[in-house]
């Protein structure tokens, strides 16, 4: 009896783990079916509008929270959404 026939076995191991090395890679990454956005989408960019008028001044770190700010209340800040129930 020849030891050739467990040496296929022995490459299975490697061949196998690359096949499904590049099975996962080409599943979870699909460059092929990907959207190339850079060249396939068109954006048409217009002039930045605005005005650059001084509101408010803070010197330093004399003020240690923003005035009107509502960290604690916590009902204000977060409300449920209220749709269609049907």
């Amino acid at each position: 009896m020849s030891d050739d026939g467990g040496l296929w076995l022995l490459a299975l191991g490697p061949a196998g783990a690359t096949g499904l090395y590049w099975a996962l890679y080409r599943y979870y990454r699909n460059t092929d079916k990907s959207h190339a956005f850079e060249r396939e989408t068109k954006v048409d960019a217009k002039p930045v509008t605005g005005s650059d008028a001084k509101v408010d001044e803070v010197i330093g770190t004399r003020e240690t929270r923003i005035r009107g700010d509502n960290v604690k209340s916590y009902r204000a800040r977060v409300q449920r959404i209220r749709g269609n129930t049907s």
